[in-house]
């Protein structure tokens, strides 16, 4: 396989998750490593003594440093370290030569190559990297050994490289940083893939090795990682806009004479989305929306509450659905022959993101550029949405991204909605002055695009062995894509794939499946959170299928083996997660053990869950036992990291988070509402990972799904009750 076909071909391109992305893509990925600073350069770079270009991806300082540029957001999942770590292994570097920068906007380098967009979502961040990545470290690797042989007079199979010092038999040695300049200027070995070969897996040095130190690791600690609330640029004014109390409201007067009189309060105008109020500080500007007075025009505003919407969804799955997102074998038939017939209905409220660090965005419009600031997660959808917004060229807009704290899909909206509203500032004020945005708390958890409500209906039949025949699925909710540019492209026939997912390709063998949507149009904005559709289908799921254990009277794991005998990674994962946890083992009335295993992203988690019943009838999480099917493991300790986050994600959502609305306003506001999990509630939590030497998957997400049902599970186990309506809340429970 030639370079190229390793960077264009090397990856599957995945249309099944967020592949709606292609359309704001564009990749020319071809010959990225092809591309870099032509001899002239490379000489004025060295006699400045900065890093020089060896392809995208890589740069090498004559002092010897090894910076990475990286193409994804780091929101704290590591792909920093992760892409740090596939350069720095083809490359043979140092760990300590490894530094990292966030890539330009620049769809035609930096693509994503599983969206063929720049943009990072979907748990895509190494598994479409991976080869990539090592090409880029290995051709870097290639040219410095070539510069070396070149001024050694010797071949380059001679040549031995360790810890990013070259040496020759000859007892001849030197340096990456030494050979920098030389290097640089050579072109990119192109052509046979044994001009770079990639290292064999059984010499890894740094790729699934435990002990290494995160390359964010310091600068996260002393303080010197740059987050967009730390910039601050001349003449910078600070914003913060007054927004509708009910989605689809509109300013229809107001009166900013109070707001004007608050020290440090510079402008105030109105836009789109509110009244921005823009100050010399962050205080000061809310000061200033506190002293405004709006008066709403609420006529196109969504009125109705969370009730409304349940109660319709619930109507929606008593009956027929409005598309069909699956249909194998005949359920109706099934169901005729059945020995034993089961149903269940579930519900789940929206969700909110909840993000460590609030949305904000900092602006320097100009006349023909525009210069952004922020956690970027989806460069090929803002950029060219701040072009329109200006009237600039998509190339006049640049996006320089910075680190970002937590995103789980926020940060990567279809209408760049915090993005937009921050140029939307700056073209109010003719920019006058850099802007920049900040949402407060109680601005993030009022401000729409959440997890989607949903109501599912399962009916499932099962033989005279109690194994299922038949499965039919309803379910309703809101589309993530309805209403917006990517509606045409994303809704096939009535179905959006992220909300059935997780269901339509149900891994279980079951002969008859039927899954049906009605999708539900409500003024309330809904965006992917992580796991996206798995959030709800996986808790749907993993509990039906322990119900149809318990029926048959059989083992809930060795059913679910018995169901997943043609699904060698299922089984894997849950056979690990099983023996780690002593799955069998009796345990001590009030207490619990519940399993789930689910596959996301091209992934598959399994987990088991123990409990204690408390005293007061409230439920502990004692432990979790995870095991991961990932493909190759690059990073234990991310692995770890991620799925241990993921669990604590997913506990906050199972017990206690939900959004609600009255009359169309959202009742939550800050973290005294919409309570995260908390330090003390949160378990002992043990990480396996599968043996595996095929291709990386991810990891960002699918840690999530599997807790939720794995903990109703348990929580049945206990007391004999089952969850079918999400959150917990403050249901008391009585041990069995």
């Amino acid at each position: 396989m030639t370079i190229q076909e390793r960077i264009s071909g090397g990856q599957p391109v995945s249309t099944s998750r967020r592949g709606f992305l292609a359309i704001a893509g564009g990749a020319g990925v071809g010959l990225m490593i092809g591309f870099k600073a032509g001899p002239a350069e490379a000489a004025t770079e060295a006699a400045k003594g900065a890093a020089l270009e060896f392809n995208p991806f890589v740069k090498v300082s004559p002092n010897g440093a090894i910076t990475v540029v990286v193409k994804h957001l780091d929101m704290g999942q590591g792909p920093t370290t992760g892409l740090a770590t596939l350069i720095a292994e083809e490359m043979d570097a140092d760990w300590s030569q490894m530094r990292t920068e966030f890539a330009p906007a620049n769809a035609n380098l930096y693509a994503n190559l599983a969206f063929k967009a720049q943009g990072t979502g979907g748990s895509t961040a190494m598994a479409n990297s991976w080869e990539q990545y090592r090409t880029a470290g290995a051709t870097a690797r290639a040219m410095l050994v070539k510069a070396a042989a070149d001024k050694w007079q010797v071949a380059q199979g001679e040549i031995v490289v360790d810890k990013g010092v070259l040496t020759h038999p000859s007892g001849k040695k030197g340096t990456y940083g030494e050979f920098a300049e030389a290097a640089s200027k050579l072109p990119a070995p192109v052509g046979s893939a044994q001009q770079t070969p990639f290292k064999d897996p059984s010499k890894f040095k740094l790729i699934g090795k435990e002990g290494l130190h995160r390359i964010d690791n310091d600068s996260k600690t002393d303080g010197t990682a740059i987050y967009t609330q730390d910039v601050k640029l001349p003449n910078m004014l600070v914003a913060v806009v007054a927004h509708p109390p009910k989605f689809g409201g509109k300013v229809k007067s107001f009166d900013d004479a109070e707001a004007k009189k608050v020290k440090g309060v510079e402008k105030i105008v109105q836009i789109p989305q509110g009244v921005a109020v823009l100050a010399k500080s962050t205080w000061a500007a809310i000061s200033g929306r506190n002293a405004l007075k709006v008066e709403w025009d609420d006529a196109g505003a969504e009125s109705r509450g969370s009730e409304d919407f349940l109660a319709m969804a619930r109507d929606a799955v008593s009956k027929p659905g409005t598309a069909t997102a699956k249909k194998t074998g005949d359920v109706d038939k099934g169901f005729e022959g059945a020995a034993k017939v089961i149903e269940a209905e579930f519900t789940f409220p929206y969700l909110a993101h909840a993000p460590m660090e609030p949305l904000n965005c900092v602006v320097d419009l100009k006349k023909d550029s525009a210069h952004l600031i922020y956690g970027a997660q989806f460069q090929s959808i803002d950029q060219p949405t701040v072009a329109a917004i200006t009237g600039l060229k998509p190339e006049q807009v640049t996006i320089e991204t910075v680190w970002a704290g937590g995103s789980f899909g926020r940060r990567a909206v279809p209408t760049a909605d915090y993005v937009a509203e921050a140029v939307m500032i700056a073209k109010a004020i003719e920019g006058s002055n850099p802007v920049k945005l900040v949402w407060t708390r109680e601005d993030d958890t009022k401000g729409g695009y959440y997890r989607p409500f949903y109501a599912h209906k399962v009916k499932a039949a099962l033989d005279k062995d109690g194994m299922p025949v038949a499965w039919l699925h309803r379910i309703a909710g809101q589309s993530i894509f309805a209403g917006t540019a990517l509606e045409a492209m994303a809704v096939k026939d009535g179905v959006d794939e992220t909300s059935v997912e997780g269901v339509s390709n149900l891994a279980y063998a079951v002969p008859s499946l039927q899954v049906e949507l009605t999708t539900l149009k409500v003024g309330v904005p809904v965006l992917w959170w992580r796991s996206v559709g798995h959030t709800h289908t996986a808790h749907v799921v993993e509990t039906m299928i322990d119900e149809l254990a318990h029926a048959a009277g059989k083992d809930p794991v060795e059913y679910r083996m018995a169901l997943l005998k043609d699904k060698p990674r299922h089984l894997a994962a849950l056979k690990l997660a099983a023996e780690k946890a002593g799955w069998g083992e009796k345990l001590a009335k009030g207490r619990g053990r519940g399993v789930a295993v689910h596959e996301s992203f091209n992934s598959v988690v399994a987990q088991v869950v123990d409990i204690t019943i408390k005293p007061d009838g409230g439920v502990k999480v004692d432990r979790v036992v995870a095991a991961a099917e990932v493909g190759t493991v690059i990073n234990p300790d991310v692995v770890r990291a991620q799925v241990e986050g993921g669990v604590g994600f997913g506990l906050g959502a199972a017990l206690r988070n939900a959004i609600t609305l009255k009359g169309g306003e959202v009742q939550q506001g800050n973290f005294d509402t919409y309570k995260p999990l908390r330090i003390s509630d949160m378990p002992h939590v043990e990480v396996y990972t599968v043996p595996s030497t095929a291709n990386p998957t991810g990891i960002g997400e699918p840690g999530v799904p599997p807790i939720a049902p794995a903990l109703a599970n348990a929580i049945f186990a206990a007391t004999g009750k089952r969850i079918r309506d999400l959150p917990l809340g403050e249901q008391k429970f009585q041990s069995v």
